[in-house]
């Protein structure tokens, strides 16, 4: 905490509303006192990503729990995200310090232009001295575009700002080696690998029952962003304050691979596919193991909905996923193009099909894929 300049914090819903719904003013006020004595001193940085808005618009329409269906929680989510914004507005102006609002969806970040804007705005937004305070939009994410949860969120995020640390804020005080409800068990200071967590049963989502995440997304957020090379403190927000002051609290993961392009990361970790192609096995050969891109006569067959700039999966002849990118045409374009060149392509239908079905820049071989037989 010490040497990390730029910090992502995480909070969730649980840390920050009533079970019945609504905003706790003192649990908010007690978060923003911990993060604006850590950014005091003017050498760092912080990026807050902040779940409460559903919960936050419960109680105002009269709901008493967090409903099922996406068109309530995009009515809770709309009258629940002003609230948020307004509490942490007021609260961080007893600081003088100024909140800037960042709605997010995951169709926003896997494509570039969309993707470069969000980046843009994030760092001139830290540039101007301002706090960024990110959310999923909720009002307009639909079941096939959302993050599932802000943990993942909060990992992606922290990637996206080059941060150097990454604070899951949650209602337990780190990973257990059990239920740590039940008496002898002990909390796991420290995560180098995988290896450190295996046989360990993590718990899924709070008795409070206003959020979406739970040990679970959280651990795999810490894993996502550790495997990015960013460092991860997963503790409680009611110790919120001595985390951010480097103190022996929570869960340490430390970072385990390198910082790979930001696109790429969301791409595989927060994109839902619209479709599918099968690659015949050169195809995948070329895909996989030399990273070119994907060319019409490497297709076999094309399935789904999906228009030009959409997700798609990139499968074996045994239908097993390989790789995730961006295709440039749409799926009802594709049956015309299976098995052809380029070249010929160019020459009956126009220079727009002598192209790439997704350049290798928008493209990321999924984990697993490198090592599997395909002779």
């Amino acid at each position: 905490m010490r040497e990390a300049r730029r910090v992502v914090v995480k909070v969730g819903s649980s840390s920050l509303t009533t079970a019945a719904g609504g905003l706790d003013a003192d649990r908010v006020d007690a978060l923003v006192d911990a993060l604006a004595k850590l950014r005091s001193g003017g050498e760092k940085e912080i990026v807050l990503v902040s779940s409460g808005a559903i919960a936050a618009g419960l109680a105002p329409l009269g709901l008493r729990r967090r409903p099922k269906d996406l068109a309530r929680q995009q009515a809770a989510a709309s009258v629940g995200q002003g609230l948020l914004v307004a509490r942490y507005t007021a609260s961080f102006a007893r600081y003088g310090v100024r909140v800037g609002q960042v709605l997010l969806t995951s169709d926003d970040m896997s494509r570039r232009a969309h993707h470069r804007n969000a980046s843009r705005t994030l760092d001139k937004l830290l540039a101007m001295g301002a706090l960024p305070v990110v959310n999923e939009n909720d009002t307009v994410a639909t079941d096939e575009i959302r993050f599932g949860d802000n943990d993942r969120l909060a990992a992606l995020v922290a990637h996206l700002v080059h941060a150097d640390l990454l604070v899951l804020l949650s209602d337990v005080d780190g990973v257990y080696d059990g239920d740590p409800s039940r008496p002898g068990t002990s909390r796991i200071a420290e995560v180098r690998g995988p290896e450190d967590l295996a046989g360990v049963e993590i718990g899924s989502a709070g008795k409070a029952g206003v959020g979406t995440g739970g040990m679970v997304t959280k651990v795999e957020a810490a894993r996502i962003a550790a495997a990015a090379g960013i460092p991860v403190v997963l503790t409680s927000a009611v110790h919120a304050a001595d985390a951010l002051a480097g103190g022996d609290t929570g869960t340490y993961f430390h970072p385990a691979g390198k910082r790979s392009a930001d696109r790429l990361l969301w791409l595989q970790h927060a994109s839902t596919p619209r479709g599918a192609l099968t690659l015949d096995d050169g195809a995948v050969r070329a895909v996989v193991d030399r990273r070119t891109s994907l060319l019409p006569a490497g297709i076999a067959a094309v399935e789904g909905e999906f228009s030009a700039g959409d997700p798609v999966e990139l499968r074996d002849t045994a239908g097993r996923a390989v790789a995730r990118g961006l295709v440039n045409f749409d799926a009802k374009e594709i049956p015309q193009l299976i098995g052809r060149s380029t070249h010929e392509l160019a020459r009956e239908l126009g220079p727009a099909y002598e192209r790439e079905v997704v350049h290798r820049d928008d493209l990321v071989i999924l984990p697993g894929a490198r090592g599997r037989d395909r002779t």
